[in-house]
């Protein structure tokens, strides 16, 4: 009983560190001038926050790492899932700094990116396989088969990497949608996790939970502070490393459905755009910008979007207890 109270403990602890660092790190970002350029082609409405200080990530994962730290074992396993989520948080606090600091609005480019994600990928892969915590089969749900692939994992973990990080952070574009939908994701996956005994994992997942949750104090409309690319960068981070730790690979296109049809709503329009002679399906994408132009409010789209992203949650739960 103790070793499933340790992750609802770390929860607590890294919820009250986040709580202690935002009235710190709010103050001193604004003194520093570290404020959100908003760009001119996005609604209207959200010329407003333009100045709001950004990269509240910093404190997100200083609660998952100390909540992590405080009540998991310093296994490979949760070495391995800090790392990740460290690789990406410095990719995304490089990224803010350019934008914010040196004002190039473009930030890292797309080679150095995808380059630095590589790193990361093989990185991981090559450690948790030489060291046990990884192999290279994939998992089938509700089929419950598992598929040596041999290599090609490697390009998988890739590609979960990728497509995970660039999803949460096209989400994060209203107060408290990222916050709120991957606190969400990570509460599945830590009662994933305490169902295959894996408890180190179900601590990394809630000490994000409650990070999170505290981080929404000062992120839900109206924003005081925004997560930046260093937020949500390494939440992404987050949430493909325990992907990949309990192999749920593709259970995570269940679990993140939410992330994914944002991502959609993205490539779905820019095809559009270019081969129907710039022609859109959406007003505006992500899809979340979309409603605002349809008129509901900033906060109903955000509610209903982590519904959107609850729900999803309830039926990756249900794959892996049918498998």
């Amino acid at each position: 009983m103790m070793i499933i109270a340790y992750p609802v403990l770390a929860a607590i602890f890294s919820a009250a560190i986040v709580l202690f660092c935002g009235p710190k790190l709010i103050p001193e970002l604004h003194k520093l001038k570290f404020g959100q350029s908003i760009r001119q082609e996005g609604p209207k409405s959200h010329q407003a926050k333009s100045g709001t200080p950004t990269m509240g990530g910093i404190m997100i994962v200083i609660g998952i790492t100390a909540g992590t730290m405080a009540f998991a074992h310093l296994s490979v396993e949760i070495l391995l899932a800090l790392l990740i989520m460290f690789g990406y948080f410095i990719i995304g606090f490089i990224d803010d700094y350019i934008k914010v600091v040196l004002k190039r609005n473009l930030g890292l480019k797309a080679r150095q990116k995808f380059l630095a994600q590589l790193f990361i990928a093989l990185l991981a892969t090559y450690w948790g396989i030489h060291s046990g915590v990884l192999d290279t089969s994939l998992w089938l749900p509700i089929l419950n088969m598992n598929i040596n692939i041999g290599l090609l994992y490697y390009v998988l973990v890739w590609l979960v990497f990728v497509g995970t990080t660039n999803a949460i952070n096209l989400t994060d574009g209203l107060d408290g949608l990222a916050a709120g939908s991957v606190a969400i994701a990570s509460f599945i996956y830590a009662l994933i996790c305490i169902y295959l005994a894996k408890y180190d994992l179900a601590v990394f997942c809630l000490s994000c939970t409650g990070a999170l949750v505290a981080f929404l104090k000062f992120n839900q409309h109206p924003a005081r502070i925004f997560m930046g690319d260093t937020g949500s960068l390494a939440l992404g981070g987050v949430i493909s490393a325990v992907a990949v730790l309990t192999h749920t690979e593709i259970l995570l296109i269940i679990i993140g459905g939410l992330f994914v049809i944002e991502a959609l709503s993205v490539i779905i329009q820019v095809i559009s755009f270019r081969c129907r002679n710039g022609k859109r399906v959406f007003l505006m994408s992500p899809l979340h910008h979309h409603f605002e132009l349809k008129g509901w409010p900033e906060i109903k789209v955000v509610r209903n979007f982590w519904l959107t992203g609850a729900l999803f949650g309830i039926l990756g739960m249900a794959v892996v207890l049918l498998s």
